[in-house]
């Protein structure tokens, strides 16, 4: 990118920093590595709308980090998981008209709601507040939200998931998965993202595609995409546990492995079974998997792992080591 400079007097090139910078949020003082658009002679800093902004969203986030609230996103999961529209879940809750829509929409939530939306993540929990408090819901929406919650509380395969993942895949946020909890329906999607984008995508450059992409979000936000934890292993960072993952993506028809042998190699073929599901990902994480695809589209598998190897993180940890996302600040794409 060329801009003008008015220190120099002139269009230059331009190369991207970074440095820390304090944001005041909510009263207190967050300070977090933003990204600055700087000439590449003279230093100058210039404005940049995307990054200010990206900036502003990992500030809020590490705030929530810091004082253990829901992200966006997962709010959103909540009230999807019972289906009510905002308007619904914040009738129900007793909040104003607007309350939940700003709430997914970046404005941060107070700790007592978080508290209650929390509590409320529990399909139980919900039958619980559903019969011990008033609710402004007529009868009609509240019998509806009550077969909602019959439904989660004996959907075998819903239950069953739920303690595959709480087994081996941490809900709590931390810097190991991005400090944000597993989730499924999100890695799902980055894994039909770039297995539909593919003509022929093997298991090894899918990991590095995915720990590229969860890194690389999670330096411009904050927070990972799919709240993967990524081991040292010899043929670069690769997600843990991630062939019992596979394995259950194979069990719900999502996408499955095909081995075949090329010139007497063993390869294996990540093979989709359905579309991208609308909704799961968001406009910014989607333009973060879009960057990742374009940057390694002609690499093959062997090409991607060697570049990964020259990455701070994977250097700087020993084999079978998880690598934190506190080395994505190191990793340049250009």
């Amino acid at each position: 990118m060329r801009k003008y400079c008015e220190e120099c007097g002139k269009e230059v090139g331009t190369k991207v920093v970074f440095k820390k910078e304090t944001y005041d949020v909510c009263g207190e003082p967050i300070e977090v590595d933003a990204q600055i658009l700087v000439c590449a002679e003279c230093g100058e800093e210039f404005y940049c709308e995307e990054f200010d902004n990206a900036t502003l969203i990992n500030a809020y986030n590490e705030y929530r980090r810091k004082h253990k609230l829901l992200l966006p996103e997962e709010i959103k999961k909540i009230r999807e998981q019972y289906g009510l529209s905002q308007r619904s879940f914040a009738k129900l809750l007793n909040w104003g008209d607007k309350t939940i829509c700003r709430y997914e929409n970046g404005s941060i939530q107070d700790k007592a709601h978080n508290s209650l939306l929390l509590f409320l993540r529990e399909p139980e929990n919900m039958r619980t507040y559903l019969t011990e408090n008033e609710i402004v819901l007529d009868e009609r929406q509240k019998a509806k939200l009550l077969d909602t919650v019959d439904k989660l509380e004996q959907d075998t395969e819903y239950r069953v998931g739920r303690r595959f993942f709480d087994l081996f895949f941490s809900r709590v946020p931390c810097e190991e998965n991005g400090f944000k909890g597993f989730d499924y329906e999100k890695l799902c999607a980055m894994v039909l993202f770039f297995a539909n984008k593919s003509t022929e995508l093997l298991k090894t450059k899918l990991m590095k595609l995915l720990n590229y992409s969860d890194m690389i979000f999670y330096k411009e936000n904050g927070v990972s995409i799919s709240g993967l934890k990524y081991a040292h292993l010899p043929y670069g960072p690769v997600p843990d546990h991630f062939d019992m993952i596979l394995g259950k993506m194979a069990a719900d028809h999502i996408a499955h492995i095909d081995v075949f042998y090329d010139g007497g190699y063993e390869k294996h073929q990540v093979v989709p079974e359905c579309d991208i599901p609308e909704g799961v990902l968001s406009s910014a994480e989607i333009e973060v998997l879009n960057r990742i695809y374009e940057k390694f589209k002609t690499f093959g598998s062997v090409e991607i792992s060697d570049y990964s190897h020259k990455e701070k993180g994977y250097k700087a940890t020993k084999p079978g080591e998880t690598i934190s996302y506190a080395y994505a600040m190191d990793i340049q794409l250009n």
